[in-house]
């Protein structure tokens, strides 16, 4: 099968689309197809003049955040009328807008942080919400330009890649542990915990060997494995998601089940040698050549 893998792209992820993309390309060659990796420049007439060119079977879709994984580059491989991995255009464009997506999973009981959306000038003005609390652009993936506002702090936070057109999500922080749970063909994986050694599970903590390690499965109580397990799942339904998804979670253990949050899902998560959902899909017995080879057929069968 000839296969293009999308990789690197011009978002704030582009090295970590870069180290997944890859990882995916090796693995697909071993599995016996003809891979072509392909680095997109922000031009869709090129985009398109390429993929022409190539006439892929499937397009293995290994961008992450702004033009691929909003529903941007979906769009176009629709009116191109390939196949590809992941997620469709109008989930993938909702999943990626976190208010929108809170309110969508709260009709159906999933429990988000309390928050609202503000702009870069509003927050200028003052603080939107009683601290502690987090503030972080309202369309953008890997916690990318996520700072936390401390009680005590009277700075407000800023970040150099914000601009005044920015939208930012300000939620109340929750105290506690970092949970995720992949989910593959509607079916959730397994819970993990995430231990790092700041507050916040950053882009560093998420992408750099050594700066947090995994705990799989969880020592958490049943009874919020089973909760964080079925939310994972309703999110991947409710939006409409395909192939692989990642949700993540804080849960304050505190407050038992009801210290459980629903933080965001992640439609094209994270493929590098440290990621969690390859490391979940081994858990459940499923090593990563085999991973990816899925992918490629669940796509076959859109």
């Amino acid at each position: 099968m000839k296969i293009t893998v999308l990789l690197g792209g011009w978002s704030s992820e582009r090295e970590v689309s870069l180290v997944s993309g890859a990882a995916c390309a090796e693995a697909l060659t071993r599995l016996g197809h003809e891979v072509t990796r392909f680095d997109p420049p922000r031009d869709p007439e090129a985009i398109a003049k390429a993929l022409r060119a190539q006439k892929p079977d499937v397009v293995f879709n290994a961008l992450h955040g702004e033009g691929g994984e909003d529903g941007v580059m979906q769009a176009l491989l629709d009116l191109l009328e390939l196949r590809y991995t992941h997620s469709p255009r109008l989930a993938s464009t909702i999943a990626m807008d976190k208010p929108l997506t809170k309110s969508v999973l709260a009709t159906h009981g999933v429990r988000s942080p309390e928050g609202k959306v503000i702009s870069v000038a509003q927050l200028a003005d003052g603080h939107p919400l009683p601290r502690p609390y987090v503030v972080k652009p309202a369309a953008e993936g890997s916690s990318v330009g996520v700072s936390i506002v401390r009680e005590g702090d009277n700075t407000l936070p800023s970040n150099d890649g914000w601009t005044d057109d920015t939208v930012l999500l300000a939620e109340r922080f929750i105290a506690g542990r970092e949970l995720t749970v992949g989910v593959l063909d509607g079916e959730a994986l397994a819970v993990t915990e995430i231990v790092f050694g700041t507050e916040l599970f950053d882009y560093t903590a998420k992408y750099v060997a050594g700066h947090a390690s995994h705990v799989l499965p969880a020592a958490i109580p049943a009874s919020v494995a089973t909760l964080a397990m079925r939310w994972a799942a309703t999110a991947h339904k409710v939006l409409g998601c395909a192939g692989a998804t990642r949700s993540d979670f804080r849960w304050d253990e505190r407050q038992g089940d009801d210290g459980l949050f629903f933080l965001e899902i992640n439609t094209q998560p994270g493929m590098t040698p440290i990621s969690l959902v390859p490391e979940q899909a081994q858990h459940r017995g499923r090593s990563f050549d085999e991973l990816v080879g899925w992918m490629v057929e669940d796509a076959c069968r859109a």
